[in-house]
């Protein structure tokens, strides 16, 4: 664990001079929940790992508490899913997203690591996180990670995803997700691609998890990467 910027982050290195993945973990968990990922993604090619740790503490149960990196409203939340309703993120703008966003391009410059070599990526509410960083990013980072996330301040990110055009993303969602519909995930894919970034939403048959046949998947469009920065 380190620090960089203001963010405490963990991070496996496997070649100092190779590209780096950033992984923001879900609502509720921490910078240790995805950092097995650096092994349990199949890579040809070394690849350093960044988890960085989650700015909001965050009550998940009875004396139990987790990171995240905006409040939500989880009553109002489950209300809606009791009674049918789907939980239709895109209008969702978070008070903080702002501040958040700030701290998280304040950690990436202290990196001095280019954009060129950062892929950027999440679970869940980690993958907003991530989206929201590639779109207000000064140049189109390597790759796009979106692992079970879904779509939120519509507005904003539709008027700045014209200038990633010809990122190329991955996306995975699971078909009984009931955390986040799969509807939400289809809304993401449409805005990004609609944008001009280049990729296409893989459905699974699950829940709000990343299976092990997503992880290959991501592996081959990792190893795409940095192939490429190999030669």
């Amino acid at each position: 664990m380190r620090k960089i910027g203001s963010m405490q982050c963990l991070e496996v290195v496997q070649d100092p001079d190779a590209p780096w993945m950033i992984l923001f973990h879900g609502f509720g968990a921490d910078a240790w929940d995805l950092k097995p990922l650096a092994e349990l993604i199949p890579l040809n090619r070394p690849c350093n790992f960044l988890f960085p740790q989650g700015v909001l503490e965050v009550p998940i149960g009875p004396a139990w508490s987790g990171l995240a990196w905006w409040n939500l409203d989880l009553a109002r939340v489950q209300r809606d899913l009791d009674a049918g309703l789907e939980w239709d993120t895109s209008a969702e703008v978070p008070a903080t997203l702002p501040q958040v966003r700030q701290k998280v391009l304040a950690m990436i410059e202290g990196m001095k690591v280019p954009w060129e070599k950062i892929i950027l990526g999440g679970f869940s509410q980690g993958g907003m996180v991530a989206v929201d960083t590639a779109l207000h990013a000064p140049v189109n980072p390597m790759g796009l990670a979106l692992l079970s996330t879904a779509l939120i301040n519509k507005s904003d990110w539709k008027e700045k995803a014209p200038a990633r055009a010809g990122l190329e993303f991955f996306q995975c969602h699971g078909q009984q997700d009931m955390v986040l519909s799969i509807k939400n995930a289809q809304r993401l894919e449409t805005l990004l691609n609609q944008a001009g970034l280049k990729g296409s939403l893989l459905s699974f048959r699950g829940g709000h998890e990343i299976p092990t046949a997503m992880l290959e998947r991501l592996g081959k469009y990792l190893d795409n990467k940095l192939n490429r920065t190999s030669t």
